[in-house]
């Protein structure tokens, strides 16, 4: 799934390899998807997409923009997977999109269970997209601790720590992937209410989301996803659906795995209060 640190990751990585080429040929699906939501009608893409040259690749929170000339862009979201091939590699049979360049080489774009493959000319009306280009990124200076203590009480105060920080975008990209080895290694509940939290807890989580992430940028990715040419990254996740099944790498105790606000939590009963 993209967040923060597959939008960053694969964003660099398609900057330097796609920056220049030209659009030689669209294809349409060859394996429909219900849960594939795309911009207008799908079949339109070729003739708003072949001739432009892709003059960068942006990411924002959840969203990877591919920016061509005459302000034309290819954005796909949080479940679509994007992966870069060369002209002497195997096309896969089965896709939502496929853009191809006049070198040979080629984007595929999957989706797994639902995802966006936006094709659009200026401004896209999608409140998502817009919230996580406008939303201050906690990779940046502007999300300091003063800032992060005015996101907190803009909430209500029996919220808990995974609603305020993993949902309504309020930190657009920091999803319920990232969030359990930022709780983790803050040693803080996804289930603890913000109320009980004091300044040192804070300080604490507040570092905690600074420090995960651009560990995890750093490292290429988090092990449980894969980058622009489909390799995992290098971020070993401490709590993911890979690891919960083995004990906690501090104190040794069973990790647990709940369902909770939508998507599953994993944390250590022991170490996270």
């Amino acid at each position: 799934m993209i967040e923060i640190p597959e939008s960053t990751i694969i964003s660099e990585q398609a900057t330097k390899m796609l920056t220049g080429k030209v659009v030689s040929d669209v294809i349409n699906a060859t394996s429909p998807h219900r849960f594939a939501w795309f911009n207008g009608d799908a079949q339109r893409y070729p003739d708003l997409l072949i001739g432009k040259t892709v003059e960068g690749v942006k990411g924002y929170g959840s969203f990877i923009d591919i920016c061509f000339d005459s302000e034309i862009h290819l954005t796909i979201s949080d479940g679509t997977n994007m992966k870069y091939y060369t002209s002497v590699e195997k096309c896969p049979a089965k896709f939502q999109l496929l853009v191809a360049f006049e070198d040979g080489s080629y984007l595929v774009f999957t989706v797994a269970m639902y995802g966006n493959i936006l094709a659009f000319r200026g401004k896209l009306d999608n409140a998502y997209y817009t919230g996580s280009i406008e939303k201050v990124s906690p990779m940046t200076e502007t999300f300091d601790f003063s800032f992060f203590c005015r996101l907190i009480e803009g909430v209500k105060r029996d919220m808990s720590v995974k609603a305020l920080l993993a949902t309504e975008q309020r930190i657009p990209g920091l999803g319920n992937g990232v969030l359990q080895d930022i709780l983790f290694n803050a040693r803080i509940h996804p289930k603890r209410k913000i109320s009980t939290l004091n300044a040192e807890d804070k300080q604490i989580l507040f570092h905690s989301i600074k420090d995960t992430l651009s560990d995890m940028i750093v490292k290429g990715g988090r092990d449980t996803e894969k980058d622009f040419l489909g390799n995992a990254g290098r971020y070993r996740c401490i709590l993911s659906k890979n690891t919960y099944a083995k004990p906690c790498v501090c104190c040794g105790s069973r990790l647990i795995k709940e369902a909770y606000l939508g998507g599953s939590v994993y944390y250590c009963p022991n170490c996270q209060h």
